[in-house]
């Protein structure tokens, strides 16, 4: 079997697991979820209105700070329904699967041994500190 054809088979077990059939089903909740996306509308609109207001030639500081106060309350409850929630814990779970994944064939291409290669050398397991795993 060649590289690719294994490749197109390992997709196929990822689209297969667990950690992606559960991602898969919180990215549709959201998709269906109407109050969920009647906030992410609200809070596209509160953006679109503070940028606007920001770069306007005559900025209103007190209207940008109530501006950004709304957003900020939009985006609260946007992260804090049940449906985010879960969408975001499941994406995060499926983001780690995927990084070990590029870990094993990144450190293979480098000659490491893919059965004993260290999936978390140097990782911190913060992706907003991370230079990039290699």
């Amino acid at each position: 079997m060649d590289v690719i054809a294994m490749a197109r088979e390992l997709g196929k077990a990822i689209q297969q697991d667990e950690r992606f059939i559960r991602y898969a089903k919180a990215r549709l909740a959201n998709d269906s979820d109407s109050a969920l996306q009647e906030a992410i509308g609200k809070f596209n609109i509160a953006r679109m209105e503070l940028d606007r207001e920001v770069n306007s030639e005559n900025k209103d500081d007190e209207k940008v700070k109530s501006l950004n106060e709304n957003l900020r309350k939009v985006y609260g409850d946007i992260m804090s329904s049940p449906a985010m929630v879960e969408y975001n814990t499941a994406k995060a779970e499926l983001d780690t699967m995927v990084n070990e994944v590029n870990v094993i064939i990144s450190k293979s291409v480098d000659g490491e041994d893919p059965e004993t290669c260290d999936l978390h050398s140097g990782c911190t397991g913060s992706c907003s500190t991370c230079g990039g795993c290699h």
